[in-house]
């Protein structure tokens, strides 16, 4: 089912009473969720509105995450008026400079850029969370893994072991879980939600999109999903690099790396379970392109020794045909 770009009927009294009467509104995106995103245009000015209609959506939480981050000095949507019965939110416009698509047009971009990147994780995870967010740990994670036997495997044709599933992500994820969840974790960072912002300089640069599900975690994870992306292959030296200098300039201990990859292995299983959801329940197909990708950031992160009893699961239920393969010449 595609997503209705009109814009909701009370966007225009909204707009009025925000000082923005008579504006243009154009669409700008849609995402995974319900939420809906419109470019204002008045004259030379320009904004953006975010519709996150109740009862699907609450811009609440995007509010108390954006304040917090301009609070410690990184680049959030400014809030220039809000309706929270409706969901409506108008926020500062980052322009149309994404990082992704700049880096794909010129590689020589993606060193610096991705160091940029994790300069504002490193300078994020400086401060304390802030008040209110939940915590991201092991039952998280276990629910969220579950996607895959859930969604995955039924759509092809696969009927496998949970509990052994569930067994093995345990004996993976709790030693990382007994490192605890002591950052704020953007939940969504990945080079599709960077802005990139010229006239700012260092970590102000890099405007922040798509955090309203923030949480407190583990310092890795943000750091995973920049660096292992979904929607774009990330030159490995590049990954090697930016993994070696946050390590360096954080302090992380001997067991932060093995963290690295048992949590870059549970977010990648649980997106392909989530795309695979996104086309079955929510239609919307094209997120099924994205499946050989992530097969091969899953087979990389088994490879890993410390992910054995998970890649034991895998070998034993999920044949090669159902993997990669399957998804390579796939139109739903």
């Amino acid at each position: 089912m595609a997503i209705s770009m009109t814009p909701p009927a009370g966007a225009g009294q909204f707009l009025a009473g925000a000082g923005w009467g008579g504006a243009e509104i154009l669409p700008l995106a849609g995402d995974a969720s319900f939420r809906r995103y419109f470019r204002v245009v008045d004259g030379a000015r320009q904004a953006v509105l975010m519709d996150a209609p109740p009862p699907h959506e609450d811009p609440r939480p995007f509010i108390h995450v954006a304040e917090y981050l301009t609070g410690i000095g990184l680049s959030a949507p400014a809030i220039l008026a809000r309706d929270l019965d409706q969901g409506l939110l108008l926020i500062e416009d980052f322009g149309s400079v994404r990082m992704r698509e700049t880096v794909d047009a010129d590689i020589s971009l993606e060193p610096s850029v991705y160091a940029g990147v994790v300069d504002v994780l490193i300078e994020l995870h400086r401060h304390a969370p802030p008040p209110g967010l939940k915590t991201h740990g092991l039952d998280q994670w276990l629910e969220e893994v579950c996607l895959f036997p859930d969604w995955y495997c039924p759509a092809v044709g696969l009927d496998v072991d949970r509990d052994a599933f569930l067994a093995a992500w345990r004996e993976v994820l709790a030693p990382v879980d007994a490192q605890g969840q002591t950052v704020t974790e953007l939940r969504d960072y990945h080079a599709e939600n960077i802005m990139l912002l010229e006239a700012r300089q260092g970590v102000d640069r890099f405007g922040l999109l798509d955090f309203q599900d923030a949480l407190v975690g583990h310092p890795a994870y943000d750091l995973v999903s920049m660096l292992e992306d979904a929607r774009r292959d990330v030159t490995p030296a590049v990954e090697a690099e930016q993994l070696a200098r946050y390590i360096a300039q954080t302090g992380q201990g001997a067991d932060f790396e093995a963290a690295y990859w048992a949590l870059g292995a549970q977010r990648n299983t649980r997106i392909l379970g989530v795309f695979v959801r996104l086309w079955k329940r929510d239609g919307k197909p094209h997120y099924t392109e994205f499946q050989p990708r992530m097969w091969g950031l899953v087979e990389r992160n088994l490879a890993r020794p410390e992910l054995a009893p998970v890649r034991a699961w895998f070998d034993a239920h999920v044949p090669p045909e159902r993997r990669s393969a399957y998804w390579e010449n796939f139109r739903p």
